[in-house]
């Protein structure tokens, strides 16, 4: 088969099962998510985090990448 000379078919027959998707799917209720609960301390300190650790120099970056 010929794909080239199909082209126009097969466009339109994409087109139209797509804009029937859409269609069929637009009219289910959108999904109610369960409230969300946060809980929210008043005055609690800042978490910091602190990395120690030096940056590799580019011949230990070149030996690990090997």
């Amino acid at each position: 088969m010929n794909i080239a000379k199909n082209m126009e078919a097969i466009f339109i027959i994409a087109t139209v099962l797509v804009a029937g998707t859409s269609l069929a799917t637009a009219a289910v209720p959108a999904h109610h998510a369960a409230p969300r609960v946060v809980a929210k301390v008043d005055n609690a300190p800042m978490q910091v985090v602190t990395i120690s650790a030096k940056r590799l120099t580019a011949e230990q970056k070149a030996a690990l990448g090997n």
